[in-house]
């Protein structure tokens, strides 16, 4: 640790293109929340709670109106003004409905699990920063509720815990199809955990701290979107895997598990789980926010406008929601846009394709890093007027040829898939010819196979049977 420590003191180095600012001296929160009073702490905690309700009742009429024009169908249109009433008229209609409970659940279970999936959502939420430091009622405190030093994996952690909301309702339901739906929900979110984490390493090399306000007071100068753009890809493909939607929505597959999970839920307790799966959703795209697109910081161009005055205080917020509902579009055009894959499939990316090569990435961005801090030589390369380290670009460089090297073998390997599935079949196929029946492919035709015909018998031995057939009848006689 205190290698790392001396490492975190001593950063003043760039990033892969020279850009990362300076690192702080500890890996503390950078937010001050010395002039925060309980009753203020209570006030943004409700501020944060009520920012969520109505951006989901938003984002649920956005959804449909989006994907309806997408469709090239009419949205909501009727309950008010451009139907944006009509999530709310379906909040009220689900209070109204029946709560059924099913005659083989586990009732304390079954009741449970809905408020687990819907409340670890918001507590998630806790730790992001939304804005800058403004002041209320007199103090002066950060748009954030609070912060530790290990806030992303506060995050991570709280994320698990909403999965056994999903489990528990399955398992409960004393159903076939909920519990194949959480079972499948269970085995998706270990997989694509795994890949979150670990694509989240890089942010933290780069930063060298895992507190939410350290990482964004890192991007004052760089969002991390650009040095760790393949930790960024890495990130948004698994949030869409965390949160079941389309086209990773297999613990719900209506063609195959009818409703999953949630099948046997109706009235309010199905609206906790619908309102867990978007809240849910502004969780993960509120934490790439402030992993990879400086949190609530301004754009580059516009922070520079009146040395500053559009970014900070209030500014922070406007900022932030604008990239939240950003990774919110991104949601809706997929659902909008891409089929439901396959189950094995899904797993089989996850395993065998995504884990690995986030690994190898965050080994590359390690090597880099103990580079750029001096820990493989002090030699110095100057290019294009930059000074940069001589391990650094040979680091660089070995990576880039190794991912082109494996990029080749990849199109190799593809280029012979394809031959191999376009060859054309034989147009005479012998359907005995590997030991069992098999049928043609269409454009085929059959080789008859030859019957194995007695050999043919002399004439001698032909007219010797004619004479000898009387005989034996008269002997017999």
């Amino acid at each position: 640790m205190s290698l790392l420590h001396t490492a975190y003191t001593a950063y003043t180095a760039y990033a892969v293109g020279g850009l990362a600012p300076a690192l702080p001296s500890t890996d503390n929160p950078s937010a001050d929340f010395s002039d925060t009073p309980w009753w203020v702490a209570l006030i943004k905690a409700v501020g944060i709670f009520v920012y969520l309700l109505l951006s989901t009742l938003m984002v649920i009429w956005f959804e449909r109106r989006v994907i309806g024009r997408m469709q090239q169908r009419p949205g909501p249109n009727r309950n008010g003004p451009f139907g944006l009433l009509q999530t709310l008229a379906d909040g009220m209609k689900s209070m109204l409905k029946e709560d059924i409970t099913p005659a083989n659940a586990d009732r304390v279970v079954y009741r449970i699990a809905p408020i687990i999936a819907a409340t670890m959502a918001f507590v998630s939420f806790a730790i992001i920063p939304v804005g800058g430091t403004v002041s209320i009622f007199g103090h002066r405190t950060p748009l954030q509720v609070t912060d530790v030093p290990v806030a992303v994996l506060l995050v991570l952690s709280v994320a698990s815990v909403g999965v056994y909301g999903i489990v528990l309702a399955g398992w409960s339901s004393g159903s076939t199809y909920p519990l194949l739906g959480g079972l499948r929900s269970t085995a998706q979110v270990i997989s694509y955990e795994i890949a979150m984490g670990l694509s989240l390493v890089a942010i933290f090399l780069y930063s060298g701290s895992m507190s939410a306000s350290q990482i964004v007071s890192a991007q004052s100068s760089l969002w991390y979107i650009l040095p760790a753009f393949f930790s960024f890809v890495v990130y948004v493909i698994t949030m869409v895997g965390e949160t079941n939607r389309l086209p990773f929505d297999l613990a719900e597959g209506e063609g195959e598990l009818t409703g999953g999970f949630h099948t046997e839920y109706s009235s309010m307790s199905f609206a906790m789980f619908y309102l867990g799966e978007y809240v849910n959703m502004f969780t993960v795209s509120a934490l790439a926010t402030t992993m990879f697109l400086g949190g609530p910081q301004a754009p580059p161009l516009l922070s520079a406008i009146g040395g500053g005055l559009l970014t900070g205080g209030w500014w922070g917020l406007l900022w932030f929601t604008v990239k939240l509902w950003t990774f919110m579009f991104f949601f809706v055009w997929l659902r909008g846009s891409l089929p439901r894959v396959r189950y094995d499939q899904f797993m089989r990316f996850g395993w065998k394709f995504l884990i690995p090569i986030t690994l190898a990435w965050v080994v590359a961005v390690a090597f880099i890093r103990g580079a750029q801090l001096g820990f493989l030589g002090d030699a110095k390369l100057r290019l294009l007027g930059r000074e940069l380290s001589v391990a650094t670009v040979v680091i660089v460089s070995v990576i880039a040829v190794l991912a082109l090297a494996a990029a080749w073998v990849w199109d190799g390997r593809r280029e012979a898939r394809l031959a191999a599935a376009e060859a054309q079949p034989p147009e005479e196929v012998d359907p005995f010819a590997g030991g069992f029946p098999v049928p043609p492919l269409p454009g085929q035709r059959l080789r008859e196979p030859r019957p194995a015909l007695a050999p043919a018998r002399s004439d001698a031995a032909v007219s010797s049977t004619l004479l000898t057939a009387p005989a034996k009848e008269d002997s017999h006689g």
